[in-house]
């Protein structure tokens, strides 16, 4: 895929002596869903609001389709949807109206046809004539999203999109995000939600303490870092695991009645086979086991961790 957006040893540092992002290099995808995953204060409002021209850089450079975010400020902007954490409107506007207002804020000529698209594809054209003061929680989010769309940007950023909401308008919300990339718009996410990560995500980057920490494809993420464990019920508790099977790093489970193996899913062999002839011969039966695989975010919360 090409390269849309780069950021070059950017950092951040406010008046106050605070360093808010620190050497971040980063390359976006053209037509990719990238998921930005950080705990709260670790940059990611910050990377995005630099990126979008809103904050200004201390040090580095940012290009979005080879146009320099500094020196080619409009035209980079019109390139560039932003759907911010909280609704900064009128709310005695109307849909309608404030979605054509974004759309001339960027000079963009009257299209009606356009607006109207953009509201029923968000399920808005109902509620076209209602005062936004009037919409529901719901309703104001995807009019945010309708904001951001009005100039027909290439790339859409989505800050916390579903903070807040319930789950089946974060999974409708999901879908609209899904139609968007499909349409060839670039879409750069951040949420607290990992499984929304881990639903949508082409690739991650995890930030923390203001550092990109990683940067890789979500499949190959799981993979190389996910972790793979094998839970053995045992027939009888044990009080100490034997010497014996000290090489295998076992641990006990909820109570000494379970042992829990963890294994490496990259390895030529998982030692599962070893490990059941070793219990075997230390007079250690189980009476059923299960595997379970680590989720995205207990990768998420490994990393944040060790970077601590």
């Amino acid at each position: 895929m090409t390269t849309i957006i780069r950021v070059a040893d950017l950092s951040k540092t406010y008046a106050s002596g605070f360093t808010a992002l620190k050497d971040i290099n980063l390359e976006i995808k053209q037509g990719e869903i990238f998921a930005l995953l950080g705990p709260n204060g670790a940059g990611k409002t910050t990377l995005i609001s630099t990126i979008c021209g809103i904050v200004n850089p201390s040090a580095g450079r940012i290009t979005v389709d080879g146009k320099d975010i500094v020196t080619d400020y409009r035209a980079v902007r019109a390139m560039i949807g932003l759907v911010p954490q909280e609704l900064s409107t009128d709310m005695f506007e109307t849909p309608w109206a404030t979605v054509n207002f974004s759309r001339g804020l960027f000079g963009k000529p009257r299209n009606p046809a356009l607006v109207e698209k953009v509201l029923r594809n968000l399920s808005l054209w109902d509620k076209k004539d209602a005062r936004i003061m009037t919409l529901s929680g719901g309703m104001k989010r995807r009019l945010l999203i309708a904001k951001a769309l009005a100039h027909e940007p290439r790339i859409l950023f989505l800050d916390e999109p579903t903070a807040g909401v319930d789950v089946e308008l974060r999974r409708e919300m999901w879908n609209i995000v899904r139609e968007l990339c499909a349409a060839g718009v670039t879409i750069i996410l951040t949420t607290h939600y990992i499984e929304e990560a881990e639903e949508m995500a082409d690739r991650v980057g995890v930030i923390a303490k203001g550092q990109i920490i990683l940067v890789e494809e979500k499949n190959e993420l799981m993979r190389k870092l996910g972790k793979k464990q094998l839970q053995l019920q045992l027939s009888a508790p044990v009080d100490v695991i034997p010497e014996t099977l000290g090489a295998y790093g076992l641990q006990f489970g909820a109570d000494k009645s379970e042992l829990i193996y963890t294994y490496d899913t990259r390895a030529e062999r998982t030692g599962i086979t070893a490990l059941l002839n070793d219990m075997r011969a230390a007079g250690i039966t189980f009476k059923d086991l299960s595997t379970t695989q680590s989720s995205l975010e207990d990768i998420f919360v490994d990393l944040v961790k060790e970077k601590r």
